[in-house]
């Protein structure tokens, strides 16, 4: 079964604040196993669906069998990154205006290469993915901001 994980937190628990605004602002660590067989790159994309989906990070063009490091985004290891809602390219973490929001973490294994230029849009991303999505993986983490 294709799963998704990270060495920083469990399915569930509070992201830590070196991954936030408050903190460093690195792109956590993240690694999947099992990818569905055909599986030749992978996608990540990270949003708030308490901000309405409010975009973190898309990373696409990924290798199936090589974990992102933290602090990837921006590297080569982060393959081809996409836009966030904060109105740049790559990561940008949890910066919640009030109370405590989830973010949804998704890992899409794909059956081939995308074709995407930098700072690409969510929505490409998702209608590029239709037709070559073989699995999909996610985990949750919390974020409330201290004050």
């Amino acid at each position: 079964m294709f799963t998704l994980t990270s060495s920083a937190f469990a399915d569930g628990d509070a992201i830590g604040s070196r991954y936030t605004c408050d903190g460093e602002d690195l792109s956590p660590p993240l690694a999947w196993s099992d990818p569905p067989e055909g599986t030749a790159t992978v996608a990540v994309l990270i949003t708030d669906p308490d901000a309405r989906g409010f975009v973190h990070w898309t990373a696409a063009n990924l290798a199936p069998g090589a974990p992102l490091p933290e602090g990837a985004s921006g590297s080569a290891a982060a393959g081809v990154e996409g836009g966030n809602d904060f109105g740049g390219t790559g990561y940008r973490g949890p910066c919640p205006p009030g109370g405590e929001h989830r973010y949804v973490i998704e890992a899409f294994a794909l059956s081939g290469h995308l074709d995407l230029k930098p700072g690409y849009s969510e929505r490409d991303l998702r209608r590029r993915m239709a037709s070559v999505t073989l699995g999909r993986a996610s985990l949750t983490t919390r974020c409330r901001r201290a004050r």
